[in-house]
């Protein structure tokens, strides 16, 4: 089993709403995708920066899922989040195998 780890800074000016729009319209649409058995949202505590700091997890069973994911779905996907908060938030994303 595998993890896509999507780390994102947001501006602590807009994170509640970013939070909100994560948990009711983004999270919805990535799990819709079918790629994905679960999801886990995570604060990132402790953190020295401006932004407040979020870890969205993403299990799925095959590198194949992921690929498919990248090619197919997160181009849209990222896209509808810049368009919301371009200038607002960093992001990185990880590839984690659990062991």
């Amino acid at each position: 089993m595998y993890i896509y780890n999507v780390t994102v800074s947001i501006d602590k000016n807009v994170a509640d709403e970013w939070h909100n729009w994560m948990k009711t319209v983004h999270i919805p649409m990535v799990m819709e995708t079918g790629y994905f058995t679960e999801y886990k949202m995570c604060k990132v505590l402790f953190v020295d920066d401006e932004g407040a700091t979020f870890s969205t997890q993403y299990s799925f069973n095959k590198m194949e899922d992921i690929e498919a994911y990248q090619k197919l779905e997160a181009p849209r996907l990222q896209a509808d989040m810049k368009a919301l908060y371009d200038g607002k938030y960093s992001a990185f994303r990880t590839l984690l195998q659990i062991v």
